[in-house]
C-alpha cells in the first residue's frame, strides 16, 4: 500500500508535507521513498518515525542515495527507526551530497560512536543543516558538544549567507536604477536642452503678447480668488449653521437624559413600594398560616384528647358490667357534650377558613389590579421612551443628510477648484514655454532685449509661484475644512451611539424590572399554591377527623346496642333466676312447711 502511494506522490506537485509514522515500512517501503525523494520536488517535511528502516541495509542505503539526490526537503524526522553505525555512515554519505536539508532528528536509535564521528565528518561539508538531534544513540559527550557547534556555525553562517544575499540584491537594484536614473536624466538633459534652443529662438517673438496674455491670466486668477473666499464665506456659514444645530440637539439629548432620570427614579420609587407591600403581604400570609397551623395543633390535640377518652370510657365499660345504669347514662351525657364541642369546634373552623379565604383574594385582587396598573404605566413609558427615540433617530438622519449634501457640495466646489488650478498650470506652462521660444529667437539679434524678456519672465514666474503658493494655502484651508467636518460628523456619531447606548440600558433596566414583577407574581402564585394546598391539607383533615368522629359514634351505637343487649339478657337471667328460686323454693320442704303454717 505504501509503495502505491508513494509510486502516486512521485507527481504530484502540491503535497508539502507527508507523515508516514509507525507504519512498520520495510525493504519496499524504503526503495519506495528513495524513489520519491529522488522524482518528487514539493515535498518539504517527511516524518517517519517508528519504522524500524535501519533494520532493512539495502533499502536504507537506497534511501540515503535518494536523500542525496533530493534538493527540495527540509525537514526529516527518523526517530525510533534502529538505524546503526552502518545506516549513519549511509547517512553522512548522503548529507555530503544533499544542499536543502535544514533538520534532521535522529533521536532514541543505535548510532553509536562510529555513527557520530561519521555524521560529525559530514557536516564539515553539509553547509545547510541547521539543526541535528541525536539524544538517545550512545553518542559521547564531545561528539555531541561538536555537532552542536558544527549546527551553530551552520546557522551563523547561513544568517550571514542570507544576509549577503539580500544586500547584494538591494545594491544591485539601488545600481540599477541609479543607471537607469543617470540614463534617463542624461537623455532628459539632452531633450531639455534641444527644446531650450528652440524655445529660445521662437520666444524672443511672442514675448510681448505673451506678457499681456500673463498680466489677463492673473486678473482672471484674483477674480477665482475672489469666488473661492466667497465660497469659503458660505461653508463657513454653513459650518456654523450646522454647529448651532449640533449645539440643540445636545440640548435635547440633555433634556431627554434628564427626563429619562426623573422617570427612573420614580420607577425605582415606585418598585421599591410595591417590594415593600409584597414584603409586607407575604408577612401577613405568613402569619395567617402560622394561626392556622396553631388552630390545627388545637384541634389534633382536642382530638387526641377525646380518642384517650373513649378509651378510657371503654376500659370503664369493660370494668364496670353491674353498674350498667349508672354508667350509660353517664356515657350519654358525655357522648352529647362531646357533640357539641366538635360542632362548635367545626363552626369556629369553618368561619377562621371562610375569613382566611376571603382575605387571600381579596390580597390577590389589589395586587393583581396595582400589577396591571404599574405594566400599563411602564408601557405608556416605553412607547414615550420609543417615541422620542425615533423622533431623534429622524433628526440624526436629516442632520446625517444635510452634511452629506454639504459634503458633496464642497468637494464638488474643491474639484472644480483643482481642475481650473491645474488649467491654470498648464496654460502657464505653455506660455512660458512659447516665452522661452521666443527669447530663445531674439537672442542672437538682440541681447539687451533677451535681458529684459528674462526679468519679465523672472517677474511671472514669481507672480506664477506666489499664485501657487496661495492655491497651496486654498488647498491646506480645503483640507482643514474637511478635517473638521469629519470630526463634527464624528461627534455626532458618537452622541449618537451614547445615546442608543443609553436607551438600550434604559430598556434593559425596564426588562429588569419586569422580570422582577413577574417574579414577585410567580412568588404570589407560589404563595397562593401554598394557601391552596394547606387549605386541601386542613380540608382533609377535617374529613379525616369527622370520618374517625363517624367511627367513634358509630362504636358507641355498637357498644351502647351491646349494653342494651346485655340489659336484656341479665333481665332474662334475673327472671330465669327468679323462677328458678321460686320453684325452688316452692318444691323445697322448708317452702312447704312455711304454707303450711
Amino acid at each position: 500500500g505504501v509503495k502505491l502511494l508513494l509510486h502516486g506522490l512521485c507527481s504530484n506537485t502540491t503535497v508539502k508535507s507527508l507523515d508516514l509514522k509507525g507504519n512498520n515500512l520495510r525493504t519496499m517501503g524504503a526503495e519506495a521513498l528513495g524513489k520519491l525523494l529522488r522524482q518528487n520536488k514539493s515535498i518539504r517535511s517527511l516524518i517517519l518515525e517508528w519504522n524500524s528502516l535501519g533494520v532493512w541495509e539495502e533499502g536504507f542505503s537506497f534511501f540515503c542515495q535518494g536523500l542525496g539526490t533530493n534538493n527540495f526537503l527540509q525537514r526529516l524526522d527518523l526517530r525510533n527507526n534502529q538505524i546503526n553505525h552502518q545506516g549513519a555512515g549511509e547517512l553522512a554519505m548522503a548529507l555530503k551530497q544533499n544542499a536543502s536539508l535544514q533538520e534532521l532528528d535522529l533521536r532514541w536509535n543505535n548510532i553509536g560512536l562510529l555513527g557520530g564521528r561519521a555524521l560529525l565528518n559530514c557536516l564539515h561539508s553539509n553547509r545547510t543543516l541547521k539543526r541535528l538531534e541525536l539524544a538517545g544513540n550512545n553518542v559521547p559527550s564531545d561528539i555531541l558538544r561538536a555537532v552542536e557547534q558544527a549546527m551553530d556555525h551552520n546557522q551563523d553562517r547561513q544568517a550571514i549567507l542570507s544576509e549577503t544575499q539580500n544586500r547584494t540584491y538591494v545594491l544591485s537594484k539601488e545600481v540599477l536604477s541609479l543607471k537607469d536614473e543617470k540614463t534617463k536624466q542624461f537623455l532628459d538633459l539632452m531633450d531639455t536642452i534641444d527644446r531650450q534652443r528652440e524655445e529660445i529662438a521662437k520666444s524672443g517673438r511672442m514675448s510681448a503678447a505673451r506678457v499681456s496674455q500673463l498680466q489677463e491670466a492673473l486678473d482672471e486668477q484674483n477674480s477665482i480668488m475672489n469666488s473661492l473666499k466667497a465660497k469659503l464665506q458660505m461653508t463657513e456659514a454653513a459650518l456654523a449653521l450646522s454647529e448651532q444645530k449640533v449645539h440643540n440637539l445636545g440640548e435635547l439629548l440633555n433634556a431627554t437624559k434628564q427626563e429619562q432620570t426623573s422617570m427612573a427614579e420614580r420607577h425605582s420609587m415606585e418598585l421599591q413600594q410595591q417590594k415593600q407591600e409584597g414584603i409586607d403581604r407575604e408577612g401577613k400570609l405568613l402569619r395567617d398560616l402560622s394561626a392556622a397551623s396553631e388552630k390545627n395543633l388545637l384541634l389534633r390535640n382536642q382530638v387526641d384528647e377525646l380518642e384517650k377518652k373513649c378509651k378510657v370510657q371503654q376500659d370503664q365499660l369493660f370494668q364496670v358490667k353491674q353498674d350498667l345504669t349508672n354508667t350509660t347514662a353517664e356515657l350519654k351525657l358525655r357522648a352529647v357534650q362531646a357533640e357539641e364541642r366538635l360542632e362548635m369546634e367545626k363552626r369556629r373552623f369553618k368561619q377562621s377558613l371562610e375569613d382566611v379565604e376571603s382575605l387571600r383574594l381579596k390580597e390577590v385582587d389589589h395586587m393583581t389590579q396595582h400589577v396591571e396598573a404599574s405594566e400599563r404605566s411602564m408601557q405608556d413609558r416605553i412607547q414615550r421612551l420609543e417615541a422620542i427615540r425615533i423622533a431623534l433617530e429622524e433628526e440624526l438622519s436629516q442632520v446625517k443628510a444635510a452634511a452629506l449634501t454639504e459634503r458633496g457640495q464642497a468637494e464638488e466646489e474643491l474639484i472644480k477648484v483643482r481642475n481650473q488650478a491645474r488649467l491654470e498650470e498648464q496654460q502657464r506652462l505653455e506660455h512660458l514655454e512659447e516665452k522661452l521660444r521666443l527669447m530663445t529667437e531674439s537672442r542672437d539679434e538682440a541681447q539687451n532685449c533677451c535681458i529684459k524678456q528674462k526679468q519679465m519672465v523672472a517677474e511671472a514666474q514669481a507672480k506664477a509661484s506666489q499664485l501657487s503658493l496661495h492655491a497651496d494655502g486654498l488647498r491646506r484651508r480645503l483640507e482643514e475644512l474637511q478635517q473638521d467636518l469629519n470630526s463634527t460628523e464624528e461627534e455626532k456619531v458618537r452622541e449618537v451611539n451614547k445615546v442608543k447606548v443609553e436607551l438600550q440600558e434604559q430598556i434593559g433596566r425596564l426588562q429588569a424590572e419586569r422580570t422582577a414583577q413577574e417574579g414577585l407574581r410567580e412568588k404570589i402564585a407560589a404563595l397562593e399554591r401554598q394557601l391552596k394546598a394547606l387549605s386541601s391539607n386542613h380540608r382533609e383533615a377535617l374529613l379525616d377527623k369527622e370520618g374517625e368522629i363517624s367511627v367513634l359514634l358509630e362504636k358507641l351505637r355498637m357498644k351502647e346496642a351491646e349494653i342494651s343487649r346485655m340489659r336484656e339478657e341479665e333481665a332474662q337471667r334475673a327472671s330465669f333466676l327468679q323462677n328458678a328460686i321460686m320453684a325452688y323454693v316452692q318444691s323445697s320442704p322448708l317452702g312447704t312447711h312455711s304454707s303450711r303454717k
